[in-house]
């Protein structure tokens, strides 16, 4: 969408400055240019905005396996407690399918509360939960799989995304 505004924007720009300064269509070419900069700017800081708005309200950490973090901003505590299984295809393979990896986190606030378990997968469905108006997706596993290496199982990290969910009334 942006590489088509900004070709629209500069192939009128380029039309504009190769008309002859005599013609009367100039000024009011000029004045149409004047309009459409000031609208692609505007589309162009608008989208910018949106992204950076739209990464602010989304914060990710990662969490070693065995291992707990409370995110600051949601005051959720995430608890990567076990990798259950991990079939995800190794990196210097070509595989026909993606394969998975699950995992088992527990989730609970940080004041207290109760903790709920989840299971959440790389590929598969659920990649998503829901807890306490928040919403937690699994965006990462590391390390990946390689036919060369041997994995720790105490070695793996989880990068978890986090989102407020808004209240819809």
């Amino acid at each position: 969408m942006l590489n088509i505004l900004l070709a629209f924007y500069f192939y009128n720009v380029e039309k504009c400055l190769n008309l002859k300064a005599n013609e009367s269509k100039t000024i009011q070419n000029f004045e149409r240019m004047k309009i459409m900069r000031k609208t692609i700017f505007i589309l162009i800081f608008t989208l910018v905005a949106t992204g950076f708005l739209q990464a602010r309200t989304k914060q990710q950490f990662t969490v070693k396996i065995n291992q707990q973090k409370t995110d600051a901003k949601s005051k959720l505590t995430i608890r990567f407690v076990s990798l259950i299984e991990d079939s995800r295809c190794p990196t210097d393979v070509k595989c026909i399918q993606a394969g998975n990896a699950k995992i088992q986190i527990k989730v609970s606030k940080a004041n207290g509360g109760a903790a709920r378990t989840f299971e959440l997968n790389t590929n598969s469905k659920p990649q998503t939960v829901s807890f306490s108006g928040y919403q937690i997706k699994l965006t990462d596993l590391n390390p990946k799989l390689a036919t060369n290496i041997r994995i720790d199982r105490n070695g793996f990290m989880a990068t978890f995304a986090i989102t407020k969910v808004s209240n819809s009334k």
